[in-house]
């Protein structure tokens, strides 16, 4: 009787801790930089950072959601059925591409706020993944561009890790022969830079669960 007890009390610690432990499924929504253009699929972003949680502890699944050469309104156009119910949050870099082709940035910012808008009432946590307009496109259209994400993240309240090519763009060792898609070791900087961020939004989520 008294081990059938114990066995009961030891249930009891067990069952709660194991609904803490509950998974946190995260989507990386974006373009080439998120798919992995040009990389083994291991070597993804998504892939890497997963990694990097689970060595930290977390038990995270990341979905690889990029689609290479997509812009932020080719983004919105499949943001609704690319996150599935049941996501506990997004990682969202779209605007490269934009940027790349010199559009507007006015139909850029319309484009992410259009989709923090939706995340936002399908009750999803975003973080939200900067760029930085190329330098050959000029200081006007920097000016313009440049600020879409702060302004962004703090309409919606979202954390922003301000630049996802920090220390890489421009780095001949860490990108691609084109230049401008990041390498293994590239995408591996990109992961340590953002790790912090990532596993801030991570813990946010897990307390929004327990609660």
């Amino acid at each position: 009787m008294a081990a059938a007890f114990a066995a009961l009390a030891l249930a009891g610690l067990i069952a709660p801790a194991a609904a803490r432990a509950e998974p946190i499924h995260l989507v990386a929504f974006g373009d080439s930089l998120t798919a992995g253009y040009g990389l083994q699929g291991n070597q993804a972003f998504p892939v890497v950072l997963e990694a990097a949680l689970k060595a930290k502890g977390y038990d995270v699944t990341i979905e690889n959601a990029g689609v290479s050469g997509d812009t932020s309104s080719a983004g919105l156009a499949r943001i609704d059925w690319s996150v599935p119910d049941g996501t506990d949050g997004v990682i969202l870099e779209l605007g490269a591409n934009d940027a790349l082709r010199g559009i507007d940035p006015a139909i850029t910012e319309k484009a992410l706020d259009d989709m923090l808008a939706r995340l936002k009432q399908r009750h999803i946590p975003v973080l939200l993944a900067g760029m930085l307009a190329p330098p050959n496109l000029g200081p006007d259209y920097a000016a313009r561009f440049n600020p879409i994400y702060p302004k962004l993240a703090e309409k919606y309240g979202v954390p922003l890790y301000p630049f996802f090519l920090h220390g890489v763009a421009g780095g001949t060792k860490l990108n691609q022969a084109d230049g401008m898609h990041p390498t293994p070791e590239g995408v591996k900087l990109i992961v340590q830079r953002m790790l912090p961020v990532v596993e801030a939004f991570v813990k946010d989520i897990a307390t929004r669960k327990s609660g």
